[in-house]
């Protein structure tokens, strides 16, 4: 479908976020390997924690939901079924670069597959670690899916210092880990997203500047009893309109604050944005605040490598709050971009540019001259597919001199099914 979007002097109201999915699909993912029946509210119907529950019913996991409430029956790690077909893991790297830890670690042979955007998506990262492990593993050209996983050798357990910033590649070495007699062994020097070690109760230790995270046979695995909190990232889309848009002011109720997460929080105020933060009591182990931001004029910034982990998923949006700053901003080390749902970097350019707004780019970022003052140009603006690109683009055509246009706007209910509904809420205040 594509998605008309006009221009707006400004929004109010109150959204009620969907369910974080990052935390959704690691849930049905752990309880699938939980000996104990899990019990998690809040699940969202997004696609990807879809994904998550249809993959772990290929595997033995019975799962029974009623609205919202999902009560899995995990098999365990010693239970997990072969499946009769290929597993498909649709759009979702979080739910294949996970399942192959799983896998490769209880030497279940499996092939993991996904739509068109993940089989484009390198897995060479989390294929070498698992070799490494004692995995059998064939790939498509270039180590992209699908992943053909099978164990020959006996489980090794290995010391593994992550290369990249990388929350997907942390996570699937420790879910391996979790079925070797002896430790393995995780080590990051820049923190990535801590949902994984946290929901599953593993050891971290602080070493100067690294961080060690280790699992074994040893660990106990949870239920997952949680309710999920809502989406931070989802969250981020309102902070920027709320930001740009004058006579503005949006309410956001049990926002997820995960300090692993919110790093576009920080950035936006560094930027000037005018956010409140109260916080309320903890979902599970996350911490949850309602989120408040009112219209104000923006500061240019410059995001570093360091930041980058931490506001990846925030970061096409927090390009179309630059546009509108009161100066140069730049992006940098965030190369990572170019390896999502589409290359997020050219993806984002592109509809600045249609826009109107003068942006240089760079291997790995952007500089972005920005414009308090600016009219958008109205334009039609390509998704490429990928659900936060369309939704950037709706934020930023609110700026636009006339009606824009979001091609395969649909993409947006890969994490945000309720995201047009939402607009046409907030616009109609």
């Amino acid at each position: 479908m594509n998605k008309e979007i006009k221009p707006l002097d400004g929004i109010k109201g109150t959204i009620h976020l969907p369910a974080d999915k990052s935390i959704a699909q690691r849930s049905a993912l752990f309880a699938l390997l939980s000996e104990e029946p899990s019990l998690i509210t809040n699940y969202p119907s997004a696609e990807d924690p879809q994904t998550a529950l249809s993959c772990i019913g290929q595997l033995g996991a019975k799962v029974e939901s009623t609205d919202r409430r999902i009560r899995i029956e995990g098999t365990g790690r010693d239970g997990l079924c072969v499946p009769d077909g290929v597993i498909d893991c649709g759009n979702s790297g979080t739910v294949m670069r996970m399942l192959a830890g799983i896998v490769a670690g209880a030497g279940t042979p499996v092939t993991l597959a996904g739509d068109a955007s993940l089989s484009r998506r390198p897995m060479k990262r989390i294929i070498d670690p698992l070799v490494q492990m004692g995995a059998h593993i064939h790939a498509a050209e270039g180590g992209r899916p699908p992943l053909q996983i099978r164990r020959d050798k006996a489980f090794m357990p290995i010391l593994f210092r992550l290369p990249v910033a990388s929350a997907q590649l942390k996570s699937c070495v420790l879910l391996a880990g979790l079925f070797g007699a002896e430790l393995t062994k995780v080590i990051e020097t820049v923190a990535s997203r801590n949902h994984t070690e946290t929901m599953l109760g593993l050891t971290v230790q602080q070493n100067g500047k690294e961080r060690i995270i280790s699992s074994s046979r040893s660990n106990f695995i949870p239920p997952q009893n949680l309710e999920i909190p809502g989406d931070f990232s989802s969250a981020a889309f309102w902070l920027v309109a709320g930001s740009i848009l004058e006579d503005s002011e949006i309410v956001m109720p049990a926002a997820g604050v995960n300090p692993t997460r919110c790093a576009a929080l920080h950035i936006l105020r560094r930027m000037g944005a005018d956010i409140e933060m109260e916080m309320k009591q903890d979902a599970g182990n996350e911490p949850v605040a309602v989120l408040r931001v009112r219209s104000v004029k923006l500061k240019p910034a410059d995001i570093h490598p360091a930041e980058i982990p931490n506001a990846i998923d925030e970061l096409p949006v927090l390009c179309v709050a630059m546009a509108f700053a009161d100066g140069v901003s730049r992006i940098t080390g965030a190369e990572e971009l170019r390896f999502k749902e589409s290359d997020r970097l050219a993806a984002i350019q592109a509809v600045l540019e249609a826009g109107g707004v003068r942006v240089k780019a760079h291997a790995d970022g952007l500089t972005i001259y920005g414009d308090p003052k600016r009219k958008i140009r109205a334009a039609q603006h390509d998704s490429r597919h990928d659900h936060r690109i369309a939704m950037s683009a709706a934020i930023l055509s609110f700026k636009s001199d006339g009606v824009s246009e979001i091609t395969n706007a649909e993409a947006a209910a890969v994490s945000y099914p309720e995201f047009w509904s939402h607009l046409d809420s907030l616009a109609h205040f």
